[in-house]
């Protein structure tokens, strides 16, 4: 029984060895798993945060592009509005100024009639037309002293030379 005892106890020390092994490969084991499914969890965060940050980068290239084509917009809208502004006040000026002319210009006109009347009653008046032709020279005029009128027409044949 004794030389069984001996043989027993070593297969029972690796038996032992190998129960405690077990263990530990088991831990070995569950620590390798455990690293793999983080890694694999970590990976998959790293992507769904670089996507996330493709998707808001293009999201802010999207709102900087609408806020520039609103400024844009509103710029033209404005320079539309200005345009406008400065034409009608041009053409207001234009009116005023034209208004101004034909003022001064019926203003002109009533001088000079005034004028026109106080020299033919004053010192006479003159006037009169002429018609050129090849062969000769007609001419209408009339002269006016005060009241007197004095009116001449006349013909004045041209010398042909052959």
């Amino acid at each position: 029984m004794g030389s069984k005892c001996c043989k027993s106890a070593p297969d029972d020390d690796a038996a032992e060895r190998e129960r405690q092994k077990a263990p530990d490969k088991e831990l070995q084991a569950i620590k390798i798993q455990a690293w793999w499914r983080g890694a694999l969890v970590r990976r998959t965060l790293l992507h769904a945060a670089l996507r996330a940050c493709i998707i808001q980068w293009w999201w802010k290239q999207k709102l900087a592009e609408l806020l520039e084509n609103k400024q844009w917009a509103a710029l033209q809208q404005n320079t539309w509005q200005n345009w406008a502004v400065v034409k009608l006040q041009s053409y207001v000026r234009m009116w005023r100024i034209r208004l101004r002319y034909c003022r001064l210009l019926n203003t002109v006109r009533i001088i000079q009639v005034y004028w026109r009347w106080y020299t033919c009653q004053n010192r006479g008046f003159f006037q009169g037309s002429y018609e050129l032709t090849a062969n000769r020279l007609g001419l209408e005029l009339e002269i006016s002293m005060g009241s007197k009128i004095c009116r001449i027409t006349d013909c004045i044949p041209f010398p042909i030379k052959n």
